[in-house]
């Protein structure tokens, strides 16, 4: 076991795919910027990877490279890029390999060692697999990280948000908190629906994220002192 788990990180998880965890994950290191933290992001598995002059790169990845207080080594912030846009343990299958925990592990302490917070992004949703007998899940398990769960506000979020809630919880590990990402901006009964997330998650709303706001500018609409209390060495 790993001595302080909990300081200086937490996992950004999603109530789907394509819900908007780096859009949210991006904005959170902004908020976190805002309040004098050294922050970084990390992608430890991403799939649907570009090839470059300079190696694989994946969107998502690059946007959290950007966000993040100093440059850094985008294989240190993407360990395992993957090529085909599919579930991890499939895009690895194509290229006759194997997610495995320890290189994501080595990043992800390096990352820790230079910064006061590290927020790591999932990929997909809770349950995704990464290799056989590998949900993306295994890591904020068996890294002990808080989760923050990004909500995608459109028609099934409630159905999507508590099931992810209720997988979080029995998984053992702790919700610190949501976001509401407004990814369909013509949703209607939005405010009744933030309101019924509100009552039914066991965790508080650090924010609702506007539709067409950059992240830094959406960084204005979180409240990340609750993360920032619990997560400080």
């Amino acid at each position: 076991m790993h001595s302080q788990p909990n300081a200086g990180a937490l996992f950004v998880a999603g109530t789907d795919t394509g819900i908007g965890k780096t859009h949210a994950g991006c904005s959170l290191i902004h908020a976190l910027r805002a309040r004098g933290l050294a922050t970084c992001g990390m992608k430890p598995v991403a799939s649907g990877c570009l090839e470059t002059p300079d190696g694989r790169r994946n969107e998502d990845a690059l946007a959290l490279q950007a966000a993040g207080s100093r440059p850094l080594s985008y294989e240190l912030l993407n360990p395992i890029a993957l090529r085909e846009p599919l579930s991890p343990h499939l895009a690895a299958r194509l290229e006759h390999m194997t997610v495995s925990m320890a290189p994501l592990r080595t990043a992800f302490d390096q990352l820790r060692a230079a910064h006061q917070m590290v927020v790591v992004e999932g990929v997909g949703g809770w349950m995704v697999p990464l290799a056989p007998g590998l949900l993306a899940s295994a890591i904020p398990r068996q890294w002990e990280l808080p989760v923050v769960l990004v909500v995608g506000l459109r028609l099934g979020c409630l159905n999507h948000a508590l099931l992810s809630a209720r997988a979080i919880l029995a998984d053992g590990c702790r919700l610190a908190g949501w976001i509401g990402n407004r990814i369909d901006p013509a949703m209607a009964a939005v405010e009744d629906n933030l309101e019924t997330l509100r009552e039914m998650l066991p965790a508080p709303c650090l924010g609702v994220l506007p539709h067409g706001l950059d992240p830094a500018q959406a960084a204005v609409r979180l409240d990340v002192a609750p993360l920032i209390a619990h997560l400080s060495p």
